[in-house]
């Protein structure tokens, strides 16, 4: 989907919807009374008050390179076929069988997909994991966390601080912060996001930090992506030194098709570009795209380390 205008700000249509939200609150809150599942081993929750990328594959994928043992991922695999529970096999599966996000996480740890999170945690158990790294989840009880972590995209915030539909959140901010044991803050607070979260409550602060395998410098580029916040993508290109002369936003996980393919292409040899996209792009791309596709990745620089690791520990 691509996240509404209105969502942004409180405008008419956001005040004609906001007593709708009074029924999103109701019906997250009855689902939360919901006992849970302890498996037993860490788990450790990368959640956000709302819908929408914040950041949290990036956060997940950061924790997984951390934590020692048999580390595990569990995700929903957003717009996969497979309900699971199912080990993710980036050799057999592809983003129609488990969604784009579950391919990132396979990539660095074993991953299991489950629309029942307590069954993914069985699954896991059986497969010897020790951690367990939620990738969302924030608002689904089934399984009991032992850690949670609120995460939040700095430019972005939590929108118009209104519940679906009228805004983004699927709870309050202070009932999702009431549950976390501390905050991530990716990039500067240009919201005031921080300002909603109870004082007592620890922040980690990060930003993101672009790489790419080729040099951009002064080239022409064609970037295009599908995920929660594109622009955040073209600044990292722009960020890398590329010269962009088009950039295509299209909805978060958005299915690539043909017709996409013979337009991005085509726009890159007229223009003498390179084509450029994300990682959680790059791997459901048709074949033809894939092969003419640079990836511009990104990894979380932490302004104290040493915070996270204790949190961790």
């Amino acid at each position: 989907m691509r996240a509404p205008k209105f969502w942004a700000k409180r405008g008419g249509v956001a005040r004609l919807l906001a007593p709708l939200g009074a029924v999103t609150a109701a019906l997250t809150a009855r689902r939360l009374r919901r006992p849970g599942f302890a498996a037993g081993i860490k788990v450790i929750c990368v959640g956000n008050a709302g819908v929408g990328g914040a950041g949290k594959t990036v956060v997940a994928l950061d924790l997984l390179g951390r934590l020692g043992g048999a580390r595990f991922a569990l995700t929903r695999g957003y717009r996969g076929r497979l309900a699971g529970p199912v080990l993710v096999n980036p050799a057999r599966h592809t983003a129609a069988d488990v969604g784009d996000e579950a391919l990132l996480l396979a990539a660095a740890a074993p991953t299991i997909l489950a629309h029942d999170r307590a069954a993914g945690a069985r699954l896991a158990l059986a497969e010897g994991a020790t951690a367990i790294v939620m990738d969302d989840g924030l608002q689904n009880p089934s399984l009991v966390k032992t850690l949670s972590l609120l995460v939040i995209d700095g430019g972005y915030g939590f929108g118009n601080f209104l519940l679906l539909p009228a805004g983004p959140l699927r709870e309050p901010v202070a009932a999702a912060a009431s549950r976390v044991q501390a905050a991530v803050l990716i990039g500067a607070d240009e919201t005031g996001a921080l300002a909603h979260l109870p004082p007592a409550l620890p922040v980690l602060r990060a930003r993101l930090v672009p790489e790419s395998a080729s040099d951009l410098g002064g080239r022409k580029i064609v970037a295009f992506a599908g995920i929660g916040r594109p622009e955040k993508f073209f600044a990292s290109v722009r960020a890398l030194g590329g010269d962009l002369v088009a950039a295509h936003a299209f909805p978060d996980h958005h299915v690539y098709r043909a017709s996409d393919s013979a337009r991005l292409l085509g726009e890159a040899e007229a223009q003498g570009a390179q084509l450029v996209t994300t990682a959680k792009d790059y791997v459901k791309l048709p074949e033809t795209l894939r092969a003419a596709s640079s990836v511009v990745t990104v990894r979380l620089h932490w302004n104290d380390e040493a915070a996270l690791e204790r949190l961790l520990a």
